[in-house]
């Protein structure tokens, strides 16, 4: 996959993307990634690409000539490949949407900067904007970093465990199952017996068990209108029934 990023402060993104699974899947030629900055697209020697908005108010505007150029680089001779905007006004990102990007064999991401990029090259050249969530950062660059984590993650060959994903948070719809690890008791807490049995089918129900009750404590948005089998009817019934006991 080849995601290129357009941005003010690359940097930022670059020293994310080096670092753990993104890292290691750009090292292993899962995903490349490439950086443009509209800085290098403006002539004059302050290299300005921001001016004062129309009509007044406070901040400074990404200039439409420099962003565009840079995207229309990054987008190269990949006229099938979408550019996305990271904005606040853009539809929030979610598991199934990260699973839609994943298959994409391109990407281009802008990263705003100020009060935002002039309207024109948003019309002129982006295809979808997308937002993290429902807050205002200082610029686009964090969210292009999440974007780019998020997505990479999802690719074949990009985590360690070929089931690491599939059991992530958020993958079958419910929040993930706790997890444990040595040394069997810490601090007068010990782990939970049921995954020391080495009875698979047991852990598996324990988990799935968890997982529902975890989503209907924290998020149980994610389960209205979610329609439960049987055996996950029961299962959360006995969390509940323990919870409130």
């Amino acid at each position: 996959m080849a995601i290129d990023v357009v941005g003010l402060f690359p940097e930022a993104v670059r020293g994310f993307c080096d670092c753990g699974i993104v890292g290691r899947a750009q090292q292993f030629g899962i995903v490349a990634l490439r950086f443009w900055n509209p800085r290098d697209f403006v002539q004059d020697k302050r290299r300005t690409v921001d001016d004062r908005p129309y009509g007044g108010g406070p901040g400074m505007v990404l200039m439409a000539e420099p962003v565009a150029q840079a995207i229309e680089q990054a987008r190269g001779d990949r006229p099938e490949t979408r550019v996305l905007y990271l904005s606040p006004a853009g539809r929030v990102l979610d598991h199934e949407a990260v699973m839609t990007l994943a298959a994409r064999p391109s990407l281009v991401l802008l990263a705003g900067r100020y009060e935002g990029v002039d309207e024109r090259v948003i019309r002129a050249a982006v295809d979808e904007e997308w937002s993290i969530g429902d807050y205002v950062l200082s610029g686009g660059e964090a969210a292009a970093a999440v974007l780019i984590d998020a997505v990479v993650r999802q690719l074949p060959g990009a985590l360690g465990h070929e089931d690491s994903a599939r059991e992530d948070s958020f993958a079958a719809g419910l929040l993930d199952y706790p997890h444990y690890t040595r040394p069997e008791e810490w601090r007068g807490e010990r782990v939970p017996e049921v995954l020391m049995s080495g009875d698979h089918a047991r852990i598996r129900a324990w988990r799935l068990r968890e997982s529902l009750g975890r989503t209907w404590l924290r998020r149980p948005d994610l389960l209205e209108g979610r329609e439960l089998d049987a055996e996950q009817t029961r299962l959360l019934e006995e969390f509940k029934q323990e919870y409130r006991g």
